[in-house]
């Protein structure tokens, strides 16, 4: 299974996910949006919803309900009631057991020192376990990958 490091240098993820998701709906799987807290779960949510592009991204929340019928799953828990089988974290949001998971993005805020950081802590460790992984990162015109 492939880990991607998606380091957030020029939008919040907020800005970043839709694009990602979009592509995940398109390439014909499902994807859950792991979250560090139920603030960011909602803050996603209205920002799912408000995107331009793609058009629009089907999706929910504990509140929305519906969980099995949801392409996109948005949550601060463990749960995966989608049957996703593409997992993004946000901010290593969760545990590190990806068994279900046939691809995992890690995405972090590269603004913040400390998420930096957590996500240089996470690459060693997943890296010491085993997976492949890769590295991107943005830049002016897109994203660059490494790794």
């Amino acid at each position: 299974m492939e880990i991607g490091f998606y380091h957030l240098t020029r939008t919040p993820v907020e800005e970043a996910l839709p694009a990602l998701l979009g592509r995940t709906l398109d390439a014909g799987e499902r994807a859950l949006v792991r979250c560090p807290d139920t603030a960011i779960v909602t803050a996603l949510d209205k920002a799912l919803w408000a995107c331009r592009e793609p058009v629009w991204l089907p999706h929910g929340t504990a509140k929305t309900g519906h969980e099995a019928r949801q392409p996109i799953w948005l949550t601060s828990g463990e749960d995966c009631p989608n049957g996703a089988r593409f997992l993004f974290r946000v901010n290593g949001a969760g545990s590190d057991e990806f068994s279900e998971f046939v691809r995992v993005f890690d995405l972090f805020d590269g603004s913040d020192d400390q998420a930096v950081q957590m996500a240089r802590q996470r690459w060693v460790a997943l890296k010491a376990s085993g997976h492949t992984l890769v590295y991107w990162k943005q830049e002016a015109r897109g994203w660059k990958k490494s790794g």
